[in-house]
């Protein structure tokens, strides 16, 4: 798993987690909070009646006095504005709050005479002062009683629970619900900090992934974050003795076989002289010293072209490039007698590239086609325009390779058949490595005509493309 799949995972277990805590804790004491409000504004209620229950006992009698808390405290609306009532909070006209009607309200003579009841309970005979709780019509109430020491009056204030639940739920989830909303917002922010806070390290990235062996270089460690400089560091010092055993080890191929081509070449002077004497008996010894002479030159090629060193690509014609190729080698092929021929589908084809590099590198697809070859037959080269390319293509009829062979026989020092050729399995290795420095493709595909042969492909990128590995 990633480093930053792991980091989101956390973070966003964390995050909700925390979230549903505080969620919960902020619904449950907000449910608290408004059970103290709302009983204290039934003991609120409940005093002001009092007050108004002194003032007019001195002054009215009991029958009056009833009366004028009837009307001063009854429930005012008919069944019609009850149900308006219902279906919003202020109702119609202004004549008050819905929620209105769900309070109540009781007042007894100190001998329990009722002089006002709205909340019709059947529970008098043991009133205690204090919060209590009583059932009246289906409900549950929540009531506070007290007896007036001025009067001696009882006076009883009530509320229905269910009421006071939907009061309470609705208000705990006014407060909770800015948090749950804000919380995916939170995520998404959480996930992109992490996605950006990994920015430099995707920045370390690209350098090494588009590094090739000969263009080792240290990675700027300047863009590194601290908690990574000390494995940039050491990253750092490993390319470092990488590129250095890389550079020794291709020091020491290119010294050895540039040491092997000068006593080479006085031996084959010498086998040459003694050639003229006994041809039968020095002709293979002059043919191997060729092959291990046609073997340092490639390994030197290889060398060079692995190093990259010394080439800077220009803008040439593909096409060109070719038709030198073939020329180069139609008097091997004549010897063969075998028909070279083009077919230029693409026209001007123009490519940025090294052209004596991709000369070398067809050269060796056309020799090979022409030394697998039967004699009387032809090496088809096609030149077509390919997606943000070109594609050549190089038909023989010789036997081809199997399928399951074709990626091996790219590789060095890879000889398929030993009775063919004196090469040294390097030939198409090079031409491969050579189209990698240009951005290019080299693969070996069958006829597509269904005849026996092997066609060798090769894709370069048009001018206009830059690839990263390019010279």
């Amino acid at each position: 798993m990633s480093l930053t799949r792991t980091l989101t995972l956390l973070v966003t277990s964390t995050v909700l987690l925390f979230a549903l805590i505080a969620a919960t804790l902020s619904y449950i004491e907000s449910n608290h909070e408004l059970e103290e409000l709302f009983d204290a504004e039934l003991a609120q209620s409940t005093r002001i009646v009092q007050g108004l229950v002194r003032h007019l006992a001195d002054t009215q009698s009991l029958e009056l006095l009833s009366q004028t808390l009837s009307e001063t405290l009854a429930l005012p609306l008919d069944k019609d504005v009850e149900s308006q009532a219902d279906n919003g909070e202020i109702l119609p006209g202004g004549a008050g709050h819905k929620y209105e009607k769900k309070l109540a309200f009781e007042v007894w003579t100190p001998d329990r005479t009722p002089l006002l009841d709205t909340l019709k309970a059947d529970d008098t005979e043991g009133l205690t002062p204090g919060y209590s709780w009583a059932e009246s019509r289906g409900y549950n109430w929540r009531t506070f009683t007290l007896q007036d020491p001025a009067t001696d009056f009882w006076i009883r204030t009530a509320q229905r629970e269910d009421i006071r639940e939907e009061l309470s739920q609705e208000l705990a989830l006014g407060n909770v619900l800015p948090l749950l909303v804000a919380l995916p917002l939170l995520l998404l922010a959480a996930g992109a900090a992490i996605h950006i806070g990994f920015r430099p390290l995707r920045r370390l990235e690209q350098p090494i992934r588009h590094m090739a062996p000969e263009r080792i270089h240290p990675l700027d460690d300047r863009q590194a974050p601290k908690e990574v400089a000390g494995l940039v560091q050491a990253v750092n010092s490993l390319l470092k003795r990488l590129n250095l055993a890389l550079e020794r080890e291709r020091r020491f191929s290119a010294d050895a076989a540039h040491e092997l081509r000068t006593p080479l070449a006085a031996l084959r002077l010498n086998l040459e002289k003694a050639w003229d004497k006994d041809p039968q008996q020095f002709q293979p010894l002059i043919q191997s010293v060729d092959r291990m002479t046609h073997l340092v030159e490639q390994m030197l090629l290889l060398n060079r072209v692995d190093s990259g060193a010394g080439f800077s690509p220009q803008n040439h014609d593909l096409s060109g490039i070719i038709e030198q190729s073939i020329a180069d080698v139609t008097p091997l092929a004549l010897k063969k007698h075998i028909e070279p021929v083009l077919h230029n589908d693409a026209g001007q084809a123009l490519v940025s590239c090294h052209d004596a590099l991709i000369n070398t590198l067809m050269r060796s697809l056309l020799a090979n086609a022409i030394q697998y070859s039967p004699q009387h037959t032809r090496i088809e080269t096609r030149l077509e325009a390919s997606g943000n390319g070109y594609h050549v293509t190089v038909c023989d009829q010789g036997p081809g390779i199997a399928t399951a062979d074709r990626e091996r026989a790219l590789s060095r020092f890879v000889r398929l058949d030993q009775r063919h050729g004196g090469g040294a399995g390097l030939g198409l290795a090079i031409a491969r490595r050579i189209a990698e420095l240009h951005g290019g493709q080299l693969t070996l595909n069958a006829r597509p005509d269904g005849q026996p042969g092997l066609c060798v492909s090769l894709w370069l990128p048009h001018l206009s493309i830059r690839s990263r590995d390019y010279l």
